[in-house]
């Protein structure tokens, strides 16, 4: 059955909202972001708040999100997609109506023509940043002040899902999805701990384990040592690295 990138996501919270559903490690910093199916569909919610009120973006219109992968850019994606926005992951500077960066990725944005840009830091404990840069708005600052359930229009399928040199609908992003997902081995139930430096694309740290069912264990600046202690800990059943 054809669904959407929104749809999806609400099936897996539903499962179990308070289950861990990505659990954030950084270990250049020491961070651990321990976010249940609940907890991520609040910071979702109100990102799609912040597109569709604060921006005044609607169905149709294109996202750029120049980040990491991170948390935040998990909810980011999921907010913009929930908004019936299309998202734009980076690459070659196309006209966006909003875009998402870090600090140290300010010169490479300035090439995006866009009217509404936002910052984060990708703190711990999700803080702001103490001065965004120049014409940026800080994007932690600004999202909290959105409602914690989002109530627009319904996405469809044949809906452009990802913008972009190469556009891609809501269906063809999880067809796209699923491939990867059973390239992966994700299962259903699986609890799978990814490197983001052997996995940087959203589809593979993202959206596949989230078309099979799967939570997931995210790991920047992954130390190897570590590796098989926080899977045991984690209760890991996959490990992609």
């Amino acid at each position: 059955m054809m669904t959407t990138i929104p749809q999806v996501f609400t099936d897996t919270v539903r499962r179990d909202p308070a289950a861990p559903l990505l659990t954030w490690y950084d270990d250049a910093t020491g961070d651990r972001t321990e976010l249940s199916g609940a907890t991520l569909d609040n910071w979702v919610a109100k990102t799609a708040n912040l597109m569709a009120d604060g921006v005044g973006l609607g169905h149709g219109d294109a996202v750029a999100l120049l980040l990491p992968p991170h948390w935040q850019t998990a909810a980011l994606l999921l907010g913009v997609s929930a908004a019936g926005l299309a998202v734009d992951l980076g690459g070659d500077p196309q006209p966006v109506e909003a875009l998402f960066t870090t600090p140290d990725r300010v010169e490479t944005a300035a090439g995006w023509p866009t009217l509404d840009r936002y910052a984060t830091g990708l703190l711990p404990l999700a803080m702001p940043l103490r001065t965004p840069p120049a014409g940026y708005v800080d994007y932690v600052t600004e999202v909290r002040n959105h409602g914690d359930h989002f109530r627009g229009a319904p996405v469809d399928p044949a809906d452009r899902a990802l913008a972009g040199p190469i556009e891609l609908s809501h269906h063809d992003v999880l067809e796209e999805a699923a491939e990867r997902a059973a390239q992966l081995g994700i299962t259903a139930g699986a609890r799978v701990l990814i490197d983001t430096s052997a996995h940087p694309d959203a589809t593979d740290w993202l959206l596949a384990p989230l078309v099979a069912g799967a939570s997931i264990v995210l790991c920047a600046n992954l130390d190897p040592s570590r590796t098989e202690a926080r899977a045991a800990t984690e209760k890991v059943t996959l490990t992609l690295v």
